[in-house]
C-alpha cells in the first residue's frame, strides 16, 4: 500500500525561460496565438495541438477533458468529436467553452473562450476521410462515446468485427453522430511564468468589435 501523501509544500519550480510585456505582443490575439503555437511546435514538444476543453451542463456541472486542436483561423479553433460524447451534450445544452493549451516546457499557457458551434457537414466529412482508416472505424464503433461497455474485450471485437465487415470498401462514411466544432473565441489570456510567481498574464477581450488588451494580476 502505497503512502499518503501529506504535504506537497515543496515541491515548486522557478519560472525564468521568458518575459511577456505589451509591447512586444501581437495586437491581434490570433496572431499571437499562432506566435506562441509556431514557437511550441518548432521546440518539438509533445502533441502541442493537445488541449484541455471545459463545458458544463444545463446545471452548471463542468466537465473537463483532453481533445486535439485541428484547425485554426480566424474564424475559430476546431475539433472533432462524437455529437452523442458528454462535451456534445453540454454543448447542446450550454454553448459556451474554453480550451487550455498548457506547454510547461516552454513555462506557457494559452486560455480561449466563447461560443461554440457545429462546423458544416462537408467540413467535417472532408477530415473524417483524412483521418486513418482505424479512425475512422473506431468513430464508428464508439457509440454511444462516454457510454459504459461491459469490457475492453467487447469493444476490440466491435472493432474487428467492422474492420472485418468493410475491408473491401474503398470509402466508409462519416457517421451522422460524428463531427467538427469551432469555437469562436471572445476572450484570450496568455499566461508567462515568471519568477517570485510575478507571471505575466496579458488578457484580450472583444469588445464591440475590438480586441482589448489588458494585464492581470498574476
Amino acid at each position: 500500500m502505497q503512502d499518503v501523501i501529506k504535504d506537497l509544500s515543496e515541491l515548486r519550480l522557478t519560472y525564468e525561460k521568458d518575459a511577456l510585456y505589451e509591447e512586444h505582443v501581437a495586437q491581434d490575439p490570433h496572431q499571437q496565438f499562432l506566435i506562441w503555437f509556431n514557437a511550441a511546435l518548432a521546440a518539438k514538444l509533445h502533441e502541442p495541438y493537445a488541449m484541455s476543453i471545459a463545458t458544463a451542463d444545463a446545471a452548471g456541472r463542468p466537465h473537463v477533458r483532453t481533445v486535439l486542436l485541428r484547425g485554426a483561423t480566424e474564424a475559430g479553433y476546431d475539433f472533432y468529436s462524437n455529437y452523442d460524447s458528454q462535451k456534445g451534450l453540454d454543448l447542446a445544452e450550454n454553448p459556451y467553452a474554453e480550451f487550455l493549451f498548457y506547454w510547461p516546457e516552454l513555462e506557457r499557457q494559452i486560455r480561449i473562450s466563447g461560443q461554440v458551434e457545429k462546423i458544416s457537414v462537408a467540413e467535417s466529412t472532408d477530415y473524417y476521410h483524412k483521418r486513418p482508416r482505424d479512425s475512422q472505424i473506431a468513430a464508428h464503433i464508439s457509440t454511444p462515446q462516454s457510454g459504459v461497455i461491459e469490457s475492453r474485450e467487447l469493444l476490440v471485437q466491435r472493432f474487428q468485427a467492422l474492420q472485418d465487415q468493410v475491408v473491401d470498401l474503398q470509402t466508409l462514411e462519416k457517421p451522422e453522430f460524428w463531427g467538427g466544432y469551432r469555437l469562436v473565441p471572445n476572450h484570450y489570456e496568455f499566461w508567462q511564468g515568471r519568477p517570485n510567481r510575478l507571471h505575466d498574464r496579458l488578457t484580450f477581450e472583444r469588445i464591440d468589435g475590438v480586441w482589448k488588451l489588458q494585464r492581470l494580476m498574476p
